[in-house]
C-alpha cells in the first residue's frame, strides 16, 4: 500500500464566492445577513453534485475507542459521514471543529464516523479525541477496510452515505464545511440555496467503475479519433500497471495520478495508437515456373551428393 499523503482542496474561484455569500446571505450557521449587501449582491448559482445511481458502502464492523461496536449497518437510517484521518495529518485537525459543529447540528439525522489510519498507540487518538471534544464515534481503520475503500490514497478522505447505507459523494482534502452542510440538507431534503446535480461514477467513488471513465487525469486524449479513444480506453482497464498497485492503468491513473509508472505507459498507449500504421513491405516478386511441355516426364529428385 503507498505512503498516505494529506491534501489540503480549496475550491475554485467561482464556487470560494459563492460558499461565501451563501454564508452571508442564508444563515446556515445562525448569521445575521446584510438586507443592503444582500441585495447589492447577485451570487453565482450554486451547484452541488451527488452520484445519480449510487452503490451499497462496504461495511464493517469495528471496536470503537469507547468499547462500542462502529459500523455502517449501526448508522442505517441517518446520513453518515465516514471521515478517514489521523491524528498527525494537518489539515484533518483542521476540519475536526467544524466536524463536531456538524455533528452537534445534525445530531438526530446525522452520524459521523471517524476512522483513524496509521495508528501506532489508539491511546493518542484517544487524547486527539478528548482534547478536541470529538462527539462522534471513533475506531482505528484497519488495511482491510481501508483497501475495501479504494485504498485512501490521502487524508483526509470522506465518503457521505444516504440513509439507504449508498455512497453519493466522495471528497479527498480539506473543503469548506458549507459544502458537507448544503450536501447533507440536499440528502434530508432540507431547503438549500443550490443546485442538486447528479453525476456517474466512473472510478471517483469505486475504482471498478473506471472503465465507465472517458478521461483520466494527466491523460491528453484529445489528437484521437473517438474510435481511437475507444481503443486506448479498452487498454488502460486491460492492462495492470507495473507500479506495485495491483490495479489497472486506469485505475491507477485515478487512484494516484502522480504515478509515473502508469503516466507513461498510458502516454506510450496513446503514442501508439495515434501513429499511422506502417506501410506493408513489398511482397518479393514470384518467380514463374519453368515452361513444361505437357508431354514430358519429370526427373525423379535425388539427394544432393555429399
Amino acid at each position: 500500500m503507498k505512503p498516505l499523503a494529506t491534501t489540503t482542496v480549496r475550491p475554485a474561484p467561482a464556487l470560494r464566492r459563492s460558499l461565501l455569500l451563501v454564508l452571508l446571505f442564508t444563515g446556515l450557521f445562525g448569521c445575521c445577513p446584510n438586507p443592503a449587501a444582500a441585495q447589492s449582491a447577485q451570487p453565482q448559482q450554486l451547484v452541488i453534485h451527488l452520484v445519480g445511481h449510487p452503490e451499497a458502502a462496504p461495511d464493517f464492523l469495528l471496536d470503537g475507542l469507547d468499547g462500542q461496536p462502529v459500523s455502517i449497518v449501526g448508522a442505517r437510517g441517518k446520513i453518515v459521514l465516514l471521515n478517514f484521518w489521523a491524528t498527525w495529518c494537518g489539515p484533518c485537525r483542521a476540519e475536526t471543529p467544524d466536524l463536531v459543529e456538524l455533528q452537534k447540528k445534525y445530531k438526530d439525522v446525522l452520524q459521523i464516523i471517524g476512522l483513524a489510519v496509521d495508528v501506532d498507540d489508539p491511546g493518542e487518538v484517544q487524547k486527539f479525541a478528548d482534547s478536541f471534544g470529538i462527539n462522534y464515534p471513533l475506531a482505528v481503520a484497519s488495511d482491510e477496510v481501508r483497501i475495501r475503500y479504494g485504498g485512501i490514497s490521502a487524508l483526509p478522505t470522506s465518503f457521505l452515505l444516504d440513509s439507504e447505507g449508498r455512497i453519493v459523494q466522495k471528497h479527498v482534502g480539506l473543503f469548506n464545511p458549507v459544502l458537507y452542510e448544503l450536501e447533507i440538507r440536499a440528502l434530508l431534503h432540507l431547503a438549500i440555496p443550490a443546485k442538486v446535480e447528479t453525476f456517474e461514477d466512473t472510478g471517483e467513488i469505486f475504482l471498478k467503475n473506471a472503465d465507465r471513465a472517458t478521461e483520466l487525469p494527466g491523460v491528453d486524449l484529445s489528437g484521437l479519433t473517438p474510435q481511437q479513444k475507444q481503443a486506448a480506453l479498452r487498454a488502460f482497464n486491460a492492462e495492470s500497471c507495473t507500479c506495485g498497485c495491483k490495479l489497472t492503468l486506469a485505475q491507477c491513473r485515478i487512484y494516484d495520478s502522480a504515478c509515473h509508472v502508469s503516466h507513461e505507459r498510458t502516454g506510450a498507449i496513446v503514442a501508439q495508437i495515434s501513429s499511422p500504421p506502417a506501410p506493408p513491405a513489398p511482397a518479393e516478386p514470384r518467380v514463374p515456373p519453368a515452361a513444361q511441355s505437357p508431354n514430358a516426364t519429370a526427373v525423379p529428385k535425388t539427394s544432393p551428393q555429399r
